[in-house]
C-alpha cells in the first residue's frame, strides 16, 4: 500500500522556506527549533535529495528545494484555507486573529479593547502587529488591519468606521519665538516635523473654505515613521508638526500645543477595517472585526471629547 505524503514536514519546509529561518519557522509555529530540523531532514531522507545548503550565518535553497518549495508552499496555504473555512463553521469562534495595527493608535485605542474581547471570545487569540508601515495583507498572511488614511482603491475589503481629523500644531513657546503662520505657505519658512508614511510625506495639503488649496514641502530637522516620536519636541518648541487627533488631541485640549492655520484644512482621513478579499472570512475574524467596529469609535471620541482650541 502506497504512503501518504509527509504532509507534516511539507508544511513545514513550506514555512521555512516563506521566512528563511528554522528559528523563525519554529517560533510561528509554536514548535521547538530541533523539531523543525527533524522534519525538515525526514522530509530530505524521503525524498532522496538535499533541500536547503546551511551555514551558521546562510540558509539558500538547492535547486531540489527550490523544485518543491512552489507545491510545498501551495499544500500549506490550501490547507490553511480549508482550515479556515472549516472554522469559519463554528458555532464558536475560535483560533488566531493576525492583526495589523498602526503603533500608536494601536498603544492607545486597540490594546486596551483586547482585554474585554479576551472575556468575550475566551477561544480566540490575538497575534498584534504594531507599525505604522503599510502592511502588505495577502503576501504576509494578515487577517485583518487597522488602517488610518484615504484609501486607494484595491481588492482588499474596507469596512470604514469613522472619520480622523488631522492638525496642523506648534507649541505656544515655538509661536512666541517665530510667529504664528496665517497661510500654508508660511510654512515653508518655519521648521516643520515630517512623517515618512503620509502617501506624500514630503508634501502637506490644505484646502481653505473658499477652494483655495495649497500645497508646501516645508523642512525640518527630524522625520520619523511614527507620529508619537514627533511629541517631545514638538511640545518643547523646536517646530511645527502635522499630526492626527488620535496622537495629538489630548495635547491641543491641555494647552501644550495650539492648532494653527485653522482657516485651512488638511485631508480628513478615516479609520477602516481592511481584510484580504475571498471567500468567507473565519468567524474569529468576524467576531473581531465587529467587536472593533462597536467599541473604537466610542474610545476614541472619549479620548478626544475636549476639541481644540483654535486660537
Amino acid at each position: 500500500m502506497a504512503k501518504l505524503p509527509d504532509f507534516e514536514a511539507l508544511a513545514i519546509f513550506a514555512k521555512v522556506v516563506e521566512l528563511r529561518s528554522f528559528a523563525g519557522a519554529a517560533s510561528e509555529l509554536a514548535m521547538s527549533k530541533a523539531t523543525v530540523s527533524k522534519a525538515v531532514t525526514r522530509l530530505e531522507e524521503r525524498l532522496g535529495a538535499r533541500l536547503f545548503n546551511r551555514t551558521s550565518r546562510r540558509l539558500a535553497l538547492t535547486d531540489a528545494g527550490h523544485k518543491l518549495a512552489e507545491r510545498a508552499t501551495r499544500l500549506l496555504v490550501d490547507g490553511e484555507a480549508a482550515e479556515n473555512e472549516a472554522l469559519a463553521q463554528s458555532v464558536a469562534p475560535r483560533g488566531l486573529v493576525r492583526l495589523a495595527v498602526p503603533m500608536t493608535f494601536g498603544i492607545k485605542a486597540v490594546a486596551p479593547l483586547l482585554p474585554e474581547f479576551f472575556e468575550t471570545y475566551p477561544e480566540v487569540s490575538v497575534d498584534l502587529h504594531l507599525s505604522d508601515a503599510t502592511i502588505d495583507l495577502i503576501g504576509e498572511g494578515f487577517d485583518m488591519a487597522v488602517r488610518i488614511a484615504r484609501l486607494p482603491d484595491s481588492s482588499l475589503i474596507a469596512r470604514r468606521l469613522f472619520t480622523m481629523p488631522r492638525f496642523t500644531v506648534a507649541a505656544p513657546s515655538y509661536l512666541k519665538r517665530h510667529g504664528r503662520p496665517t497661510h500654508p505657505m508660511h510654512l515653508a519658512e518655519h521648521k516643520c516635523f515630517s512623517y515618512a508614511y503620509l502617501s506624500t510625506p514630503n508634501v502637506w495639503h490644505y484646502t481653505n473654505s473658499a477652494g483655495e488649496q495649497a500645497s508646501v514641502r516645508p523642512g525640518g530637522q527630524l522625520r520619523v515613521n511614527n507620529g508619537e516620536a514627533v511629541m517631545p519636541a514638538l511640545i518643547a518648541g523646536l517646530g511645527i508638526a502635522e499630526l492626527p487627533e488620535f496622537i495629538v488631541g489630548e495635547a491641543i485640549s491641555s494647552g501644550e500645543v495650539e492648532v494653527i492655520l485653522k482657516d485651512w484644512k488638511q485631508a480628513e482621513g478615516a479609520v477602516h477595517l481592511v481584510t484580504p478579499p475571498g471567500g468567507p472570512r473565519p468567524a474569529r475574524v468576524e467576531a473581531l472585526a465587529d467587536f472593533l467596529a462597536a467599541k473604537l469609535p466610542g474610545t476614541c471620541r472619549r479620548r478626544t471629547r475636549a476639541k481644540a482650541k483654535t486660537v
